[in-house]
């Protein structure tokens, strides 16, 4: 089970879809799964709470689940963005953290240029203001290439196609 985490904007779903394609795996996105409260409330550029998390990480711990028994591997996109969520991830076995890390200016740049996407820029701050940097995470530097971050990751983690 291999989680792309960090900010919105951090690259996670481009990533994590590139990684799961190297590796012939399938790949799920954690934003799919978040309540229309969830979506309807960052719409408005309300930052979502710990209680607003919690069952949607919940959802997500039970697909992996789910997931982990249907293929031996799959790549999911996740913030994850403090401890305690990654443990609530953790619950069906061992997860290899992939952690996408970057400045806040670059990626605020980033949000500035995305379009269709229900995440609003202004919300940028309150996820850096919640990120617990993971102690136990492959880091990848987001100013890296997609390409070279995913040869990096397939490189330091030793994985084949």
């Amino acid at each position: 089970m291999i989680i792309v985490m960090g900010v919105a904007g951090s690259g996670k779903t481009t990533v994590g879809q590139k990684l799961a394609l190297a590796l012939n795996c399938p790949f799920y996105e954690g934003d799919d799964f978040h309540p229309v409260s969830n979506v309807e409330k960052m719409k408005k550029g309300i930052s979502l709470t710990d209680e607003d998390r919690e069952p949607w990480l919940k959802v997500l711990s039970e697909k992996m689940g789910q997931w982990k028994k249907e293929n031996p591997m799959f790549v999911l996109a996740c913030s994850a963005l403090k401890g305690k969520y990654r443990r609530i991830l953790e619950t069906h076995g061992k997860v290899t953290w992939i952690y996408l890390k970057g400045s806040y200016e670059m990626v605020s740049q980033r949000l500035s240029k995305r379009e269709g996407h229900y995440f609003p820029p202004q919300l940028l701050q309150s996820q850096f203001a919640d990120l617990e940097e993971p102690v136990e995470a492959l880091v990848m530097d987001i100013a890296l290439s997609e390409d070279k971050m995913v040869s990096g990751i397939r490189n330091q983690l030793r994985l084949e196609k």
